[in-house]
This record gives C-alpha cells, structure tokens and sequence, in this order.
C-alpha cells in the first residue's frame, strides 16, 4: 500500500525575523508554480529544467521535520513558500506535522487554488496566510501567463478575508506594469482587508530578462501609492527594500 505523499523542501532559509510576523521563523521553499511571472527572482524554484538540475539536492521532508526538532524554544513558526506550496498533494499532512511539534505555520501563497486553501482553513492548520495580489483581475494572464482563472484570485481574496486567522495581501509595483488604473482596480480587490503590503520592484535577477530593463516607483511615488490604500486596508504597510515576488 502506498503511503501519503511527502513533501521535499527545494531549499530552507534557517532564520528570519521579517517574513512571520510577530515571529521567529525559518523559511520551506516547496519546488514548483503554476505561474510565470517574468519579474519572479526564484526562477530555480519555478522552471522546469532549473528543478531538474537541483533535485538531488531537495531536502526530505523528514529531514526537515528533525531540523525543527533542534530548534524548539529558537524558533516560533514555519514560513512555507515557494513556487507555489499549494500545488503539492502532501502539504496539508507536511504542515499537520509541524503543528504537532508546536510550531505556528505562515503560507505564502498566489491564490490560485482557492479549493486548497479552504481545505487547510477548514482543518485548522494556518495561522498566518500572505497572498500576493500581482495585478487587477483582467491583467493576471498577460502577467503571470494563461494557465490561470481571475475568478479563483477573487475567490482567495474572499476566502482569506472571511476566514483566515491571520493574513495580508501584497503587491509589488512595477512601473510598467500596474498603471493607475490597474492600481485603482488593486485597491477595489483588497478593499476591507486587515493587512495590505506594498514592495518595491527590484530589477535584478529576473525569470524573463526583458523585466531587468524594468523600473521600481521611487520612494515618493510608492509614498503616494500608499496613501491611496488607506481608505481599503486597516493596516498598511511599505516594504522600502526592494523586491520581487
């Protein structure tokens, strides 16, 4: 007989004080996305033939599980990102695991399998969740490309505001991506929400190279930018660091 399905960590960040909030984490990187964001800085964790060549080296989800045993009382959480956890079938037993050695979990996610994401809220196994919110409904599929339904965007949004523990939204602002309109259309979709965080475009290491020729808003602009979210969000934030995501 078959046995549950495992999850293997492509990498792990061993410590963090910023991606958890209120906690002290380490960070499980799961292989793989469903999208192609030509800004993500994670190209390793996303392509196909980059998984292919790093594989031998993914970290078992055993192996994982005996790190934490090693740092009870270090550490508060689990930050699991990726890629996208969500694709993976053995997620909901991998961080049913974690709770069990009385560790908090953090889910980053895309939002795109708004059915996963009910199933792990119905069994009680996320305490944080952090979805990024890339771009206004209509502009998801010239953005992160075609495999992708707006309608479970909308649908996550709803979910997570409705029903999650603990959450935020983010978005990273790229100059030639989100006009004013599109960040008008942004605003009506987290509109409500607890927590909103605004990143700064890093063009750097990018999985489309036509996105290193691409501009961050300046400091002022995002300043501005966020202003405008204070009538949608309870709690806003703005990452000055840039990023990717």
């Amino acid at each position: 007989m078959q046995g549950k399905p495992r999850v293997r960590c492509s990498a792990v960040q061993t410590f963090t004080q910023i991606d958890f909030p209120g906690s002290i984490a380490c960070i499980a990187f799961l292989p793989g996305c469903n999208f192609r964001c030509g800004y993500c800085h994670n190209p390793e964790f996303v392509l196909t033939e980059r998984l292919a060549e790093t594989s031998e080296s993914w970290i078992a989800e055993d192996v994982f599980l005996n790190f934490l045993d090693q740092r009870r009382g270090l550490l508060d959480g689990v930050v699991i990102s990726g890629g996208e956890p969500t694709l993976h079938a053995g997620l909901s037993d991998f961080m049913r695991r974690i709770r069990e050695k009385g560790f908090k979990v953090k889910l980053d996610t895309n939002g795109s399998r708004p059915e996963v994401l009910a199933e792990l809220l119905d069994d009680h196994l996320i305490d944080y969740i952090a979805m990024d919110v890339k771009t206004s409904l209509e502009k998801y599929p010239e953005l992160v490309g075609p495999c992708i339904r707006p309608a479970a965007i909308a649908e996550s949004i709803a979910l997570i505001k409705a029903r999650a523990p603990d959450y935020e939204f983010r978005t990273t602002l790229i100059r030639e991506c989100h006009s004013t309109k599109t960040i008008e259309k942004i605003r009506e979709l987290i509109r409500g929400a607890k927590r909103y965080r605004l990143q700064t475009y890093r063009p750097s290491v990018t999985l489309d190279p036509l996105f290193a020729n691409h501009h961050p808003f300046t400091s002022q602009e995002m300043r501005t930018i966020a202003e405008s979210f204070k009538p949608y969000a309870q709690s806003l934030l703005i990452d000055a660091a840039p990023h990717n995501a």
